[in-house]
């Protein structure tokens, strides 16, 4: 009996599981601040989100798929349970930090729990540790770090401008912010999937690459469209779901988001996220988010963000790649203590 097709529908149902823990987790990120805000109604924000995450999943953002599938580890090489480990620790670490209301990142966790099961790989099967390609880990984890100060930095300057081309109005101004806010969240719902959906893309082609179940084309990368399609679907029902514990960290604990500070926020978290994925790069966007709309508040009152709460969110997020990371390795040996005992 071939047993290759029973692993890879494990796979496929739990990176789809892992894709729609991405999608309640980091989904808030997307709709948090247009609630928050009264922008829109909850329902009608959650309908829009899952709308524009399908899109964006489904038709952008490929590249990421390709630097998670290629980029970091040649996939010829390693076995099919660094994958399920690599998932598995993802989705330990996206309940945990859900539990605790805590927006961590799911592509930290991701990349975390794949550089952790490699490294279980490397000691068991003693293999070089070059396996690794190490230059371009070093980018991604430069581009995951960098990328919520480019997201504060946008966020203030952006809210800025807005409270500059804005002075001496009306309070009317808030209706067209209002407006503006709803577009800027498509725009960001667009982005946010276009990169985060990818991810598992990349993970399930790896997993069929080990599995000798796909084989790329000859100088292209290709993602088959029911991969393309289960994220895409996977991703929009775990935006539909909401995240309400982590919308209300982030929508409300923070400080008291107005339209302005919305949509300065917004707009500055779709053009960095919208960049990475143009470019390839995974990043995370909960870290962008949440700076752009730290940055959003330092605009207007720096005393009004609660920078206790930020620390704690900024603890979780250094926290994610280690113990991700030590999760997956985990969860490698039990895998290989198992099989080593039929």
């Amino acid at each position: 009996m071939d047993y290759r097709w029973i692993i890879a529908a494990g796979i496929v149902f739990i990176g789809l599981f892992f894709v729609f823990t991405n999608g309640f987790h980091d989904g808030c990120n997307v709709l948090a601040t247009m609630i928050s805000s009264r922008a829109i109604s909850p329902r009608a924000a959650l309908l829009i989100g899952g709308v524009f995450e399908f899109i964006g999943a489904l038709f952008l953002g490929k590249g990421v798929a390709k630097t998670l599938s290629t980029a970091i580890i040649n996939p010829q090489l390693i076995s099919i349970w660094v994958i399920f480990s690599c998932l598995g620790a993802a989705i330990i670490w996206n309940l945990i930090t859900w539990g605790l209301a805590l927006p961590s990142s799911s592509s930290q966790a991701l990349i975390g729990g794949l550089l952790g099961a490699v490294v279980g790989e490397l000691i068991i099967k003693k293999q070089s540790i070059f396996l690794i390609h190490w230059n371009n880990v070093l980018w991604i984890i430069i581009v995951l770090l960098t990328s919520p100060f480019i997201g504060l930095s946008l966020g203030y300057i952006f809210t800025r401008m807005a409270f500059f081309f804005t002075r001496g109005s009306s309070p009317k101004v808030n209706i067209v912010f209002r407006r503006l806010q709803i577009l800027s969240s498509i725009f960001l719902a667009l982005s946010h999937s276009s990169n985060d959906a990818p991810k598992t893309m990349g993970i399930i082609v790896m997993s069929l690459i080990i599995l000798d179940f796909y084989h790329l084309p000859e100088g292209n990368f290709i993602v088959p469209g029911w991969v393309s399609l289960l994220c895409a679907l996977g991703i929009a029902l775990g935006v539909s779901r909401g995240g309400w514990r982590i919308m209300k960290t982030l929508g409300a604990r923070l400080y008291k988001i107005r339209p302005v500070h919305g949509f300065g926020a917004q707009s500055a978290s779709v053009f960095v996220v919208g960049l990475s994925s143009f470019t390839g790069f995974p990043v995370s966007t909960t870290q962008i988010v949440n700076s752009s709309v730290m940055g959003a508040g330092a605009a207007d009152r720096p005393r009004a963000v609660r920078w206790g709460k930020i620390r704690d969110i900024f603890i979780a997020w250094i926290a994610t790649i280690p113990a991700s990371g030590i999760i997956a390795l985990l969860i490698y040996f039990l895998i290989f203590g198992f099989l080593k005992r039929l």
